[in-house]
């Protein structure tokens, strides 16, 4: 058995569930997801202990790598339309900066011309200073836009100049040695 796939999903008082023909439903306070699941996983909502249970018809190969990933996204919906998923971006390097424009974010990151990333339905981005914050109710699609947009001018080891994630470390090399 699944040791994820096993774990019953709470869902809090203010979460609607609702499961019908392979697809599963979340209204919350922030907003709506919906997923189309495997037809061999097995979805139930109990509306008495407030929680969401996964079951497998089988042992296959194929049917217990499903479980846990179906109860994981199951999982990151419910908790999405509670409290939505952020990432924080950092920005490194002279000149190096980030902008909103509408509906897009401005990236000048040593280019000879600003990139514009179109910022995707459902995703909020924010810039204060050398910072971008990705938020949203999608877990898969904050963690895809944040992705993105690093990977514009992701960090460089010799001066860590570029976008990385704000506490990842960046291992830094030695530049050339010069012989005496």
């Amino acid at each position: 058995m699944s040791r994820i796939g096993k774990k019953p999903i709470p869902v809090p008082q203010e979460v609607e569930v609702s499961i019908a023909h392979g697809q599963v439903r979340v209204k919350g306070p922030k907003g709506e997801l919906s997923l189309n699941h495997h037809p061999a996983m097995l979805v139930a909502f109990d509306a008495q202990q407030r929680e969401i249970r996964v079951s497998r018809p089988n042992d296959s190969r194929t049917n217990r790598a499903l479980h846990g990933l179906t109860r994981s996204l199951i999982a990151n919906m419910v908790q999405g339309v509670v409290k939505p998923y952020e990432k924080v971006l950092e920005v490194h390097g002279v000149g190096y900066g980030a902008s909103l424009a509408g509906d897009k974010i401005s990236l000048s990151v040593g280019f000879k011309h600003p990139v514009e990333l179109p910022i995707p339905k459902g995703i909020e981005c924010e810039v204060k200073g050398n910072e971008i914050t990705v938020r949203g109710i999608d877990k898969q699609m904050v963690g895809q836009f944040a992705a993105s947009i690093r990977a514009v001018r992701p960090p460089e080891p010799y001066k860590g100049k570029g976008i990385r994630y704000k506490g990842e470390h960046v291992r830094r090399k030695a530049g050339k040695a010069f012989a005496k």
